[in-house]
């Protein structure tokens, strides 16, 4: 190595000026080699300051002790201060658009590595194995118990999601896991807005709660759920994003002379219908009895119920809303859906937001495929 090359040098130098001084050698002669030895000594010690330093058989500079020490890769703050950690995992993130809120895809070989001693226990308790190497030989073969008790295992025992760097609080929240195929951890597209994160290559690393003092800390204080207001401005966490503000902008857009304009509707639900049916375009504006008891929330503020003039689309996105929330008779983008969020979680809890937020998503998906498509068939 080239520590060896150091120490190699410093003794030949050390042996040369012992047989120097032993046969009496000018004083000249022996101060040179002196100065030698301790250049030596200082190449050992801290060979990149030194003016003229040792090269190795590559033509680059051998590496000292201090190398060795410092920066990233040093003995510090590779081996000391940032250790591998036990029961974790890393891999690249995909989206995955049909999980719950709480949920995040957890690929399978990744799985049976964090919860092998769990899997292990199980297997012994139900005599399955008779000793921890007959297990470990088991899920080595994937047998067909090994997954069944998986699945047991990982149910209510959350794992921790963190995408570096960890800037704030936001940048580690708690899972309930789902298994998957493939190599890739599936994450739900509206917690990207927290972890800061997107689908263009970024990796997470996964960790896992152990006692259960842990997982219950998980469920209560970091689970994804749970956190749906930033602690630094109180603004919605979890909040749709690109295609799903588009879906949700197209189908609540208002434009005249469209398919079925005038059309006068009983309630919400028929206006609904009849567009399912092709009667009354998404845009086109109609007139709906919404019910007195609603409170109507337009660009201008809020009025009274009743027979009003909307869109079907509008009706469509109104009727994904908790029932106990106004009818926001309005064209919606990025800023107005965080204040529907904010509004449902004001009027109708924490529950109710995530149910809404799920609908959200899935509104903003479908009609962002239709309006590609409708585009498609104009052109």
């Amino acid at each position: 190595s080239d520590l060896n090359d150091l120490y190699r040098r410093i003794i030949n130098r050390n042996n040369r000026l012992k047989k120097l001084i032993d046969l009496n050698a000018p004083e000249v002669i022996i101060r040179n080699e002196k100065r030698m030895l301790q250049q030596a000594v200082d190449s050992l010690l801290d060979n990149g300051r030194c003016r003229r330093p040792v090269l190795g058989s590559n033509n680059r500079p051998l590496k000292s002790l201090t190398d060795m020490i410092k920066g990233k890769q040093g003995r510090f703050r590779e081996n000391l201060l940032g250790k591998r950690v036990d029961y974790s995992a890393r891999s690249v993130i995909v989206v995955g658009p049909s999980l719950k809120l709480n949920n995040c895809g957890l690929p399978k070989k990744i799985a049976l590595e964090l919860y092998q001693p769990f899997i292990i226990r199980k297997l012994k308790d139900r005599g399955l194995a008779d000793t921890i190497k007959s297990a470990k030989r088991m899920l080595e073969r994937r047998e067909e118990h090994v997954w069944d008790i998986l699945e047991e295992v990982i149910h209510q025992h959350p794992v921790l999601l963190n995408r570096a760097p960890t800037l704030h609080r936001m940048g580690i929240q708690a899972f309930e896991p789902v298994l998957v195929e493939g190599n890739a951890i599936m994450l739900h597209p509206l917690v990207c807005q927290g972890f800061n994160a997107d689908f263009d290559g970024d990796q997470m690393a996964v960790h896992l709660p152990l006692s259960v003092e842990a997982q219950v800390e998980a469920h209560t204080l970091i689970l994804a759920t749970n956190n749906i207001f930033s602690p630094q401005s109180g603004a919605p966490t979890l909040g749709p994003s690109q295609d799903m503000v588009l879906g949700n902008y197209y189908i609540t857009c208002m434009r005249p002379d469209q398919k079925g304009e005038g059309m006068i509707f009983r309630d919400t639900f028929e206006a609904i219908t009849a567009y399912e049916m092709g009667k009354v375009n998404i845009h086109a504006v109609v007139k709906v009895n919404i019910g007195m008891d609603k409170v109507v929330r337009t660009k201008d503020g809020e009025t009274e119920g009743g027979v009003i003039e909307t869109t079907a689309g509008r009706c469509l996105f109104n009727d994904i809303l908790d029932k106990k929330m106004p009818f926001y008779n309005i064209q919606m983008d990025k800023k107005k859906l965080g204040m529907v969020i904010q509004n449902c979680f004001d009027i109708a809890g924490g529950a109710a937001t995530i149910d809404v937020l799920d609908a959200i998503k899935e509104l903003g998906f479908k009609s962002t495929s239709k309006s590609v498509y409708v585009k498609l068939e104009r052109d």
